[in-house]
């Protein structure tokens, strides 16, 4: 299809650049150079420290120093909170302005509710994927969405959350399955993601210790307190902290795992941990949360009901004796990254038409 001028809306909240601090600075990143190889021009507004060669905009959060009587009001939101709300207002004011001049589709990809609820301002027709079950701020942007703009969910799950404030289309996330490429095997058992309580790594490190399978867990401390209570005690020979790895970094130690282990005590939207994992033919032992039961097959995985450590400990004995050939090609058959970008360009382009036919 002919190129498109694209306008991409990441998150403020983090650097869409490597070691990525979670899957959606990851999957922003692989869209964006997936959308440039294939002939658009994708102008990405991000957080500042994104990539320099994805040619990122800075989303500005000024600082904000209130006055003596703004911090009295108790009922002021956290300064973080208004420094992002002003850099999306920023954005959305300047998009109002020109955006029509510049891009034929906008692309939201943010979690914030400024781009939906100002999308009837904007003169450019808008795409918004949705990561995250309902929150009360996007919930309630939904209302003053512009009538053309369009909603994508990352899973039928998340459709299915969202259905009560709006319709989506489902347009699952993808995974570079070249450059997840297939592993050896064979290693200790992974863990990769946020170290936060809603990922659960406790619950891979009780489960390995009762399987008798040794564990690396690898990704940001984001919650110290949480790491310190839970992980950093269980510590030593058989359950190993690596840190918070760059990309290829990571495709090593999980491509030559025996197992990934997948422990949300939320209903995952999508599940991109387990998709990366079967990309280099290691199987997933996961709880059944959410958008992870729409991943994980029979033949790549064991997905569990409950929490419970042992119905896990088992879960991981048996994933790991499944066909890593069939793992990744079930990765590469379901969760590549070109089929997600192939059912983005056509939305893009159904936008784009019904702008010039206006």
């Amino acid at each position: 299809m002919t190129g498109l001028r694209i306008c991409l809306i990441a998150s403020s909240r983090f650097p869409v650049a490597e070691p990525f601090v979670g899957g959606l600075e990851a999957h922003t990143h692989a869209l964006t150079r997936a959308l440039i190889a294939r002939g658009h021009s994708v102008t990405l507004f991000a957080a500042a420290g994104s990539d320099p060669l994805l040619g990122a905009h800075a989303l500005a959060t000024e600082p904000f120093e209130p006055s003596e009587g703004a911090r009295r009001d108790v009922g002021a939101p956290p300064l973080q909170w208004m420094q992002e709300h002003h850099a999306y207002l920023g954005l959305c004011l300047a998009l109002a302005d020109s955006g029509a001049d510049r891009f034929d589709v906008i692309h939201n990809n943010s979690l914030h509710h400024l781009p939906v609820a100002m999308s009837s301002a904007i003169p450019v027709p808008m795409l918004t994927t949705l990561h995250t079950p309902p929150t009360p701020w996007l919930e309630s942007a939904v209302q003053y969405a512009a009538a053309g703009s369009r909603f994508v969910a990352v899973s039928a799950f998340t459709a299915q959350q969202w259905r009560r404030s709006v319709r989506s289309a489902v347009v699952p996330n993808g995974v570079d399955t070249a450059r997840w490429a297939a592993g050896p095997g064979g290693g200790p058992a992974i863990w990769f993601g946020r170290l936060v309580p809603e990922k659960a790594p406790h619950l891979a490190i009780h489960a390995a210790r009762l399987a008798s399978i040794p564990l690396d867990l690898a990704g940001p401390v984001l919650d110290r307190s949480y790491f310190d209570a839970e992980v950093a005690p269980h510590l030593g020979p058989s359950i190993r902290y690596l840190g918070h790895l760059g990309t290829e970094a990571l495709r090593r130690r999980v491509g030559g795992a025996s197992v990934t282990v997948v422990t949300p005590a939320w209903d995952e939207p999508y599940g991109l941990v387990a998709a990366e994992s079967m990309s280099t033919g290691t199987p997933v032992a996961a709880l059944a949360r959410g958008g992870l039961t729409e991943v994980v097959s029979a033949e790549s995985g064991r997905l569990c009901e409950s929490q419970d450590p042992a119905e896990l400990a088992e879960a991981m004995r048996a994933a790991s004796r499944l066909s890593r050939r069939r793992t990744r090609a079930h990765a590469v058959a379901r969760c590549s990254i070109e089929a997600m970008v192939v059912a983005y360009e056509q939305r893009y382009a159904e936008l784009a038409g019904l702008r010039h036919a206006a």
